[in-house]
């Protein structure tokens, strides 16, 4: 397996795009999202996308294959609420570890085909590990400030599950992503280092923070700079920002982090800021130009998309990051 830390040295890698935007072009009904397994389920069960590695993996694995198709490095899986903690809302607790193992060998299937055919490429999967839908550090109830929906240690458990699972499936790398709380991201970067040190593993951990408004903070109220010391502990290969603003409003945090680490930087924004009816119009080529802002600032190493974004988007942003040298790092 060629090495994620020598490919970094010699070329900007490309992540892929938002999953969730490329399923919700399929529209797949309530029976689609069932299939023939939970036909007979007691409650709704649409929406849950991490659910369609089990009932649609043809669709997971079709999407997987258009972005590597488009030019990605790495793939995600689809796991991102792939814990007890978020699927509690579809009580399918009990199916988490399946979900994610059948994710990541469906994500590893398609990485292996294209590595083949071009060995001169590695293509890597990526376990992504999602914020859940709960917060360790603030409170949900505005009268109770002092309350808290979960503990750390109900985090952890539920992080070590998910990793256990994604490691077993075959992941290359390990993505904490999205991450509003970074205590929620603590828990889970406890869990991995738990499971890392029991398996005697060297997967690498790439850790993915989000800017909620124009602030430059994240919902639980780090800096971007308090964000990165927060997490600095821990033995990372990359550290960043997706989702959040779009590609030209996320340009600052990433240059206030990025000048303060030898490890490398990941940015996978959105495709700007979703319209009225919660639609993203930023274009493939207006988008890869902000993204070349990155790569000519020298402020990056992986580049990607998220919501909003598809294999055109991940196709012009790989085009401009094959034209530039990687920003050097210390790994």
């Amino acid at each position: 397996m060629p090495n994620l830390h020598n490919e970094l040295q010699k070329r900007v890698l490309v992540l892929d795009g938002a999953m969730g935007t490329m399923l919700q072009r399929y529209n797949f009904s309530e029976e689609d999202f069932r299939g023939e397994r939970f036909k007979d389920y007691s409650i709704p069960l649409k929406g849950n996308n991490d659910l369609l590695s089990i009932t649609q993996p043809e669709a997971i694995a079709e999407v997987h294959h258009k972005f590597l198709d488009a030019g990605a490095d790495i793939i995600q899986t689809n796991t991102f609420s792939g814990t007890t903690v978020a699927m509690a809302d579809y009580q399918m607790e009990d199916l988490v570890y399946e979900l994610n193992f059948e994710s990541a060998k469906i994500a590893k299937v398609k990485a292996e085909e294209f590595s083949k055919k071009q060995p001169n490429k590695p293509r890597f999967v990526a376990g992504s590990i999602g914020p859940t839908n709960k917060t360790a550090s603030m409170s949900p109830d505005v009268n109770d400030p002092g309350f808290r929906a979960i503990t750390f240690d109900e985090l952890r458990v539920a992080y070590k599950q998910q990793a256990e699972a994604l490691l077993d499936g075959g992941v290359d790398i390990l993505l904490v992503e999205t991450v509003f709380d970074t205590l929620n991201a603590k828990a889970a970067l406890f869990a991995i280092e738990e499971v890392k040190e029991e398996r005697n593993s060297k997967t690498p951990v790439m850790v993915s923070g989000t800017i909620t408004d124009a602030s430059g903070r994240t919902l639980s109220g780090q800096t971007a700079e308090a964000f990165l010391i927060s997490i600095s502990h821990t033995d990372l290969i990359t550290v960043g920002f997706n989702c959040s603003l779009g590609a030209s409003k996320l340009q600052p945090y990433l240059e206030a982090i990025s000048s303060k680490t030898n490890i490398g930087i990941s940015a996978y924004p959105n495709a700007g800021l979703p319209n009225a009816f919660g639609e993203y119009d930023e274009t493939p080529d207006k988008m890869s130009v902000q993204v070349k802002s990155y790569l000519d600032n020298g402020i990056v190493n992986i580049v990607g998309g998220c919501c909003g974004t598809t294999p055109e988007h991940i196709k012009a942003i790989a085009k401009v990051a094959e034209q530039v040298t990687p920003r050097p790092i210390k790994l």
